[in-house]
């Protein structure tokens, strides 16, 4: 019995690993990508279990084993300290150059305020941009923020995807777009740096796949890949944050770093994941910031929690155009980019079902 039970826990594992690489957009296989890291660990049990099962099971637990690892590893090592950073490391000074930006998903129901209040307020990030947050949790930043981040855009709404920005730095043209669904929110803005060179922003929370929410990924793929479609067209320093309900290491993800041309500041650093902030045995990468080439890494860190079901991150990135040549930009091929197309186009036009 022993050796049936590990040897269809490999399996499974495998199965499931196997599944997530389908190119599918329902929302019970592109939920396989999140857990990697967890599947690695189960896999990793498995074959350390191996030996006490019976020959054929114990042949069959090791090969699915194995193979879950090797792939899982595949996917999981760029988002460890065993691999190249990404993102080069900034040097000192030009502190006129860089840019502290924290993305927080607030966690609507959730009501401490006070606890990321004080959390922006030991860390005195230059822009604060949170996520799920209505009216009455725009209120409380208002009245904590509007003196030292006096600039802002507010987006409250009580569907989970209301959107606050807050700056210390002047906004250039802030817009707020519904790019594929109209009652999902994203801002597009420029951002003048204190040395007097203008960046641009994209700050998004895109629907995610999942049980009562939307039965498949089309339409989060379909922002996402929109989003890098515009950057791709008008190439030049660019920042993208916020809670995309996607982990680094998805095939959207992924893509849309191609079709941009964006880099992750995590890859080679670790993968600081956000949620679960109350289950540490079931976290992933959720809330990203995604740089252009122009950009150099000060520091990256996951701060404490306040009560979210999401850990808020921090990132300070430092605007160095004259070190662009020593990043290695992804880029997409001409196939990529037409399924990208296709994908927006079905975005648009197809109807959400929940």
């Amino acid at each position: 019995m022993l050796s049936i039970v590990i040897a269809t826990l490999a399996t499974l594992l495998l199965g499931i690993t196997i599944m997530a690489r389908l190119p599918l957009h329902w929302w019970w296989i592109r939920s396989c990508e999140f857990p990697r890291l967890q599947i690695a660990a189960l896999a990793l049990l498995a074959l350390l279990l191996a030996p006490l099962a019976e020959a054929p099971w114990r042949w069959l637990a090791v090969s699915s084993g194995l193979a879950t690892l090797v792939i899982q590893a595949c996917y999981i090592l760029p988002w460890t300290r065993l691999w190249p950073i990404q993102v080069q490391r900034a040097e000192p000074g030009h502190d006129d150059r860089c840019m502290r930006l924290l993305v927080a998903n607030v966690l609507t129901p959730n009501r401490n305020a006070e606890g990321l209040i004080t959390l922006i307020h030991r860390y005195t990030p230059d822009i604060v941009l949170t996520l799920e947050s209505d009216d009455w949790w725009g209120q409380q930043l208002d009245a904590a923020l509007t003196d030292q981040w006096p600039h802002a855009v507010r987006i409250p709404q009580d569907n989970l995807y209301g959107m606050h920005l807050y700056s210390r730095l002047p906004l250039a043209a802030p817009r707020v777009e519904r790019l594929i669904q109209d009652d999902i929110p994203s801002i597009s803005t420029g951002v003048t740096l204190r040395c007097g060179d203008d960046i641009q922003l994209y700050a998004v929370h895109p629907r995610p796949p999942a049980p009562n929410e939307s039965e498949e990924s089309l339409w989060r793929d379909a922002e996402l890949l929109l989003i890098g479609k515009r950057i791709h067209a008008a190439p030049g320093p660019t920042l993208v944050a916020g809670d995309l309900n996607d982990v680094a290491w998805s095939r959207t993800t992924r893509r849309f770093c191609r079709i941009s041309g964006m880099l992750d500041p995590r890859r080679g650093r670790g993968m600081f994941s956000t949620f679960h902030a109350h289950y540490p045995l079931l976290r992933w990468p959720l809330d990203h910031v995604f740089s252009s080439e122009h950009f150099t890494l000060r520091d990256m860190r996951r701060l404490p929690g306040f009560g979210s079901d999401h850990f808020p991150i921090l990132t300070t990135l430092c605007y160095r155009p004259s070190r662009a040549d020593e990043h290695e930009t992804p880029e997409a091929d001409r196939d990529e980019h037409r399924e990208a197309r296709a994908t927006i186009r079905e975005g648009k036009e197809r109807e959400q079902e929940t």
